[in-house]
């Protein structure tokens, strides 16, 4: 008898019952889109953190910066050149980026610490070769003195001559290559060749960047020189996301020694036993290690700025509060509409009153219509949700990320210390995924809204009594 009714009532309000439950599916669409952008927008803040740390490492330890001594001099590459005879010169360099140093004993200091599951050591470097050649200028005699002029026209000048160079620079990465599963080679998939043995701890092996390997026309089986030195191209690796870390991987080793810095590392890369720990872990390395900057993807996350970071904070306060807001006037509006059409049909509840209907059953009747109603609104919803979330992924609108507030890290492009974020910029293609949990929320929503319209209607025709119903008899 329940269904029956409810069946008949539901198609003799057709236009109702689709006005309730489109209010309903308008509020519950908007909520699934700005949730699944939302988590669009914290995968892609993830991939920039990825691509800038690195699968794997949850935090980074560098050299604490230093503040220079008033009148000190800054440390800045020198290259000297002899041009005296002239002639072709050239002069190879491999710095240290930022010229901060932490001792390699470092990394085991770190690894004790309470909370680390792993720690690494690496060396960024940054080759610059100069070379090219001087030509002498030339002596030109004086002019011979003029008639009428006092004295010759002078001992003669230098004509001509000068200096043409050219300046080759890519950045290099000492990787330790006992541990495979940690640090910036991570972030970058094998696409040829192979990667480092864990016995290549001072081989003269070299993994490159795809991008550098392309523009220098380099392929597995060749031969890359860093600092006079030639290394044997055995893997060629394509970054997963953004920049990658080096153009070229070495050995650690052999890094150290060809830029006069052994025992020495720029970067300590480390990985919490507990990710909800990072925080304690973080403390605990920056009592017990003096002179280091720890850096957490959280750290880096709150220096991301760009249109990426503009459009998640849109997507977390006014998207979401604006979706709220539609989805509570949606429940208001269906709970009203409601009550409403139970105040049209008060002759028929009082009737159904007169002839033995309880409150409770003429309650449970309202409130039935009002669920089915926002069982349909929620599944209309669901629809135009998940299409407006497929719109998104499919038009996938690119935002551009920036990593600045002179925060000091170890990202890509050489990851080097001292390097400023600031310089870092990424561009993200936003999607828009849906999650069951996100499904089952929009479900959630659609109930609560029938109930809240039930909830309405149900008081209203509680309160009939079949004297109200003998009133609307003409």
């Amino acid at each position: 008898m329940f269904f029956t009714y409810l069946r008949r009532e539901l198609r003799r309000r057709r236009k109702a019952a689709l006005v309730v439950a489109s209010g309903l599916a308008l509020g519950i669409a908007l909520v699934i889109v700005v949730n699944s952008v939302s988590a669009g927008m914290k995968q892609a803040q993830g991939e920039v953190l990825e691509s800038l740390y690195g699968l794997g490492t949850d935090m980074t330890v560098t050299k604490a910066q230093e503040e220079p001594e008033e009148g000190g001099a800054v440390a800045r590459p020198r290259f000297k050149f002899d041009a005296s005879d002239g002639g072709e010169q050239s002069n190879d360099m491999l710095m240290v980026q930022g010229f901060e140093t932490l001792s390699t004993s470092t990394v085991d200091t770190v690894a004790r610490q309470d909370g680390v599951a792993n720690a690494v050591g690496g060396l960024s470097l940054t080759s610059i070769s100069v070379s090219g050649d001087f030509k002498p200028g030339e002596m030109k005699p004086a002019q011979p003195a003029q008639p009428g002029q006092k004295g010759s026209g002078g001992s003669g000048e230098v004509r001509g001559g000068g200096a043409d160079f050219g300046v080759n620079s890519f950045t290099v990465f000492g990787t330790d290559v006992t541990e495979p599963e940690l640090g910036p080679l991570t972030s970058s998939t094998l696409t040829k060749g192979r990667t480092f043995k864990t016995s290549e701890t001072d081989a003269k092996v070299a993994v490159l960047d795809s991008a550098y390997a392309k523009k220098e026309d380099l392929a597995t089986g060749d031969e890359v020189e860093v600092k006079g030195k030639k290394f044997a191209v055995v893997g060629i690796a394509t970054a997963d996301k953004g920049q990658p870390a080096a153009n070229v991987y070495i050995p650690l080793k052999q890094a150290q020694t060809l830029a006069d810095a052994k025992g020495k590392i720029t970067t300590v890369y480390v990985k919490a036993a507990d990710s909800q720990a990072i925080s304690a872990v973080k403390d605990a390395i920056q009592k017990n290690v003096p002179d280091t900057t720890v850096t957490t993807s959280a750290d880096l996350a709150k220096t991301v700025s760009g249109s990426l970071d503009t459009a998640a904070g849109l997507a977390s306060t006014v998207g979401k509060w604006l979706s709220y807001a539609v989805l509570a006037a949606a429940f208001l509006v269906a709970g009203l509409l409601t009550s409403s059409a139970v105040s049209r049909r008060v002759r028929e509840f009082g009737t159904l009153k007169a002839l033995g209907w309880k409150s409770g059953r003429v309650t449970r009747q309202v409130v039935g219509e009002a669920l089915v109603n926002g069982l349909i609104g929620g599944a209309l919803g669901i629809a135009a949700g998940l299409a407006g979330a497929y719109a998104v992924t499919a038009v996938s609108p690119t935002l551009t990320a920036e990593l600045g507030g002179g925060l000091r890290v170890a990202g890509p492009g050489g990851g080097g210390p001292a390097q400023d974020a600031a310089e870092r910029t990424l561009d993200i293609a936003l999607s828009a995924p849906v999650s069951l949990a996100t499904i089952a929320l929009a479900a959630a929503l659609a109930i609560g809204g029938g109930l809240i319209a039930g909830g309405f209607g149900g008081w209203r025709a509680s309160r009939l009594r079949p004297a109200d119903a003998l009133r609307r008899v003409e």
